[in-house]
């Protein structure tokens, strides 16, 4: 029951850091794409992305021409014959803004609502939005997670000292004679304390197996994904320090389980 309840918090941590690694291949960056009129000609663009690059908050400007936007179109699948028809270039100049080191989100959003006041733009996309909506989830799902891990091991706290709690109370015929003998409370305490960190380790091993298993069997449909992007996604499992912290951790709250349970009878016991 332990390691259950302790492989899910890791599974969680597992899937969100797989979907930051997702999110940064998909674009991590708060770049803008600033689409020009179709009459702006190159002097414009050029003219125009020296204009941002004075900016404070703009760090870097790239001009991309029709013909590179055409290239492009023409190496995704099921377009290149479409552009063959055309007479000629219908695509605008872009220019790829990137903002400024250090430049905060509502300085982003007051660069954007400048750039798409300028004549010579047509459309403006910021890029940045669903970055920092995906952001808040991932904090959201942070904290879901920290609360999980929370819960569930106080609940593994609770499976052990009740586990202990059984194992005392086959044995408080021993534990009173031990008492009467002279053993003291750490002395009563101490195999039960051991006890209590066996199992938690046991269940923090079951935990990392379970997970490792899970991984294991994601590994196909993952590779699929990858292959599907070229390459540019890129997943991982859990850090060997989050391997070796679980079990640790683990250990902590079956030592606490067991300390609370042979504490509380020795209390009883005594009054």
């Amino acid at each position: 029951v332990m390691g259950l309840a302790l492989a899910l918090p890791l599974a969680f941590y597992l899937l969100l850091t797989n979907v930051q690694h997702l999110a940064t291949a998909l674009g991590d960056s708060q770049s803008v794409s600033v689409f020009l009129k179709p009459d702006v000609a190159k002097d414009g663009a050029d003219k125009l992305a020296a204009e941002l690059r004075a900016r404070l908050d703009v760090g870097v400007v790239a001009v991309r021409t029709p013909q590179q936007g055409l290239a492009e179109l023409a190496a995704l699948q099921g377009f290149g014959d479409a552009l063959k028809s055309l007479s000629d270039n219908p695509l605008p100049f872009v220019l790829l803004v990137e903002p400024g080191t250090g430049a905060s989100r509502s300085m982003v959003e007051a660069m954007v609502q400048a750039v798409r006041a300028m004549p010579e733009v047509d459309l403006v996309q910021d890029n940045g939005q669903w970055r920092a909506r995906l952001d808040a989830l991932i904090a959201l799902g942070r904290r879901v997670t920290l609360l999980l891990a929370v819960l569930l091991g106080a609940a593994a706290v609770l499976v052990i000292g009740n586990t202990v709690r059984l194992d005392i109370r086959g044995r408080a015929d021993e534990i009173a004679v031990q008492q009467l003998i002279g053993a003291g409370a750490s002395f009563v305490r101490r195999p039960y304390l051991y006890e209590g960190a066996w199992f938690g380790l046991a269940a923090g091993v079951v935990a990392v197996l379970l997970v490792l298993l899970l991984e294991a069997v994601l590994v196909v449909p993952v590779r699929d994904l990858v292959a599907s992007y070229a390459g540019r996604l890129r997943f991982g499992g859990l850090s060997w320090v989050t391997l070796v912290a679980a079990p640790v951790i683990a250990v902590v709250l079956g030592w606490l389980g067991a300390w609370i349970a042979s504490n509380r009878h020795l209390t009883r016991a005594r009054a």
